[in-house]
């Protein structure tokens, strides 16, 4: 039986938070194998000059660790 880890990361986009959660995704998947899903736990921007300047998306990621063979 399979045992899931989480992680949790925020991303930041100037786009929108679905390009920060898909950055966060693309930066974990680097160093992380086996990422198996991502949830949103929360979402929020930077404002400047009344303005949004960055997107911001906290996700958390489950993935599957590896067992030795």
């Amino acid at each position: 039986m399979p045992v899931i880890n989480t992680i949790e990361l925020e991303g930041v986009s100037p786009e929108s938070w679905g390009a920060a959660a898909r950055e966060a995704l693309r930066e974990a998947s680097k160093t992380i194998r086996g990422i198996n899903k991502l949830e949103v736990i929360s979402t929020g921007t930077t404002v400047r000059d009344g303005k949004i300047a960055e997107y911001r998306t906290q996700v958390r990621l489950y993935f599957t660790i590896e067992t030795q063979r």
